[in-house]
This record gives structure tokens, sequence and C-alpha cells, in this order.
């Protein structure tokens, strides 16, 4: 009989210790959904398997660019397969990204000075529009930008990356994903990047050997970089 109100305190210490740990792990442990990637430059490796990253070997980069629907700041959706024809850089950021915002001048660049050769600059903010709004007032954007809000994360899961930012995709007119970029873009890297793609463009290279030509560049300006 007096083994009963032992056996009842046992019990309750069980059930109070099982809501502690699920209480801990729903309020604590979550993880932050985005984080920054820090400012030393990462280069991708797309020979080893197709387009393979550092910081998203978990998932498989697709070959070509995903089917997805994103909005611009008026609120119309897009496909970024509406571009088949241009070459484009897909450029993954938030406004509260420091390594991202130190991008956009160069992208700015890039976009007026390869405009004229069929590239097309895609912004894509994961981030909220009020954000986005009170940001391009401040620092403007001279490229095309839509907006992910929920769908960001997403988005960026289709291209293969764990959420991390900024990245940069570059594809060509046949919607081929030829390089992925993680971490800051840096002009060099960009303008060896869209030379290959230039060679690829003529016919002169094939894809696998613009990737491979990519990958051993950034690999080598990614050493250079570190070793100063």
């Amino acid at each position: 009989m007096k083994a009963a109100p032992v056996l009842q305190v046992a019990a309750l210490a069980v059930a109070g210790g099982l809501a502690g740990f699920l209480a801990y792990h729903q309020f604590v442990a979550a993880p932050p959904a985005l984080r920054p990637l820090p400012r030393a430059p990462t280069a991708a490796s797309p020979a080893a398997s197709p387009l393979s990253s550092p910081a998203s070997a978990a998932r498989a980069i697709p070959r070509q660019v995903p089917d997805i629907r994103l909005p611009d700041m008026a609120g119309v959706w897009h496909r970024l397969r509406e571009a088949h024809g241009h070459a484009r850089l897909y450029n993954f950021w938030a406004s509260w990204c420091e390594p991202c915002r130190r991008e956009i001048p160069l992208l700015n660049a890039l976009q007026a000075r390869h405009g004229a050769e069929g590239l097309e600059v895609v912004g894509i903010a994961i981030d909220f529009r009020d954000a986005i709004r009170a940001f391009t007032h401040r620092t403007p954007l001279s490229y095309a930008l839509l907006v992910g809000e929920d769908h960001g994360l997403d988005a960026a899961a289709r291209f293969g990356m764990d959420p991390v930012l900024p990245f940069s995709v570059f594809a060509d007119e046949q919607n081929r994903i030829v390089a992925l970029k993680v971490g800051e873009l840096h002009g060099d890297e960009a303008e060896a990047i869209l030379e290959r793609m230039g060679a690829l463009r003529a016919g002169r290279i094939s894809l696998a050997k613009a990737q491979a030509d990519i990958s051993l560049t950034l690999k080598s300006m990614n050493v250079a970089a570190r070793s100063r």
C-alpha cells in the first residue's frame, strides 16, 4: 500500500521531464531560418558532380533552372524560365545580409556592362516586401527584382541550396545551370564565369568544359584570396 505514492511521484517526474524536453526543443533549440555567410569568398565546385557546392552538399543542385514562380515588387508573378534565350545571373540575397548588400554595386555594373550581350541579372530577395521597399528606396537596383517572402526558402531549396546567403546562380540561354557561387560574388569571379559562358554560347567549348574551367578558376581565386 505504501508503494503507490512512490509510483505516483515517479510518474509525475517522468512526465515533467518529458514536457521540459519537448519545450526545450520547440522553443530553444530551433535554429534560425537563414544565416548570412562570412565575408571570405567560397568557390563552388561544379566539376566533381554536377555543380556541387560545399554549402549544399546534402542536396543535389539541378542541371536546369527550376520551374519556379515568384512575384516582383508590384505583385506580378514571373517564371524564372521566362527569360529563355538570355543568359542570367540569379542572386539570392536579403536586405539584412551585409555581404549581400556589398554585392549590389557589382550587380548593377554587371547588368550595365553585359546587358547588351543578353545578360539578365535577377535579384531574388529572401525577405519581406516592406523591408525590400525601404532598402531599395535608399539603394537603387538597376536589375530585375523578385521578392520571395514565404516562397523564398522553397526557391533556394529548389536550387539545391541550404538557407545561407548570399549565393549566385549563372544560367545559360537554354536554362542550364553553368555555375553556382556560394558567398559574396566578386568582380573577377563574375567576369571569369561570364567569359566562359560567352565561349559556351559561341560553341567553342562544351557545357562540361565550361563548368570545369569555372570550377578551377574559382578555386584558384579562392586560394589566392586566402593567402593575402
